[in-house]
């Protein structure tokens, strides 16, 4: 099926008679119960159309891929969605309310279009690489990564999709979190540390 949205095609496949594909997205998973199986559903895979190749990470089209998924989060026996660059799974309903704000101004939705995984003395993006061509590991000076590390995190994330690829290192001061200094590396992984 075609969808048109604000002069944009999407393709949504999967759909009857066809059978859908198998999920397997496991990254990261919110708002969903722990026993939560996605190999016991079919997905329905929302795409760019053909006319937008090579556009599909740039925010406005992502916009209206996300104003779309809000339109078909009120479907009956939808379990979760899933973004597949970061290779994640949400309820429908965390997913509508982490996406809304983003789309009428707030925050760029950092656990439903992205991801973070904490590590033993970090704190890593995923997913931003289709948004902005690098991720990013939040060094945390050895301690075990806290909530004040997550939500450094996500403002981080949220500064980097405003701000876009980093090619020089430099100190930005984010909101709540103090100064973080970012250096970009070799391997596309923005070190980011509290400066």
């Amino acid at each position: 099926m075609e969808l048109l949205r604000d002069g944009l095609t999407f393709d949504l496949t999967g759909l009857a008679p066809k059978e859908g594909t198998a999920t397997a997205l496991a990254n990261l998973r919110v708002g969903l119960p722990a026993d939560f199986d996605p190999s016991t559903y079919e997905a329905l895979l929302l795409a760019p159309g053909p006319h937008l190749a090579g556009a599909e990470s740039l925010l406005p089209v992502v916009q209206v891929a996300a104003s779309l998924l809000l339109a078909l989060a009120t479907l009956p026996g939808l379990a979760a969605i899933g973004w597949l660059p970061a290779g994640n799974l949400v309820s429908p309903r965390w997913f509508v309310d982490a996406v809304r704000p983003w789309l009428n101004g707030g925050p760029f939705p950092a656990m439903a279009l992205a991801g973070l995984k904490r590590g033993d003395d970090r704190v890593t993006s995923i997913g931003l690489t289709f948004f902005i061509g690098q991720e990013f590991a939040l060094h945390t000076g050895g301690a075990r990564p806290g909530e004040q590390h997550a939500r450094a995190a996500v403002r981080l994330t949220d500064w980097l999709i405003a701000h876009g690829h980093i090619a020089q290192a430099q100190a930005v001061e984010l909101p709540g979190a103090g100064t973080l200094w970012l250096e970009p590396g070799e391997d596309c992984i923005i070190s980011a540390r509290w400066a």
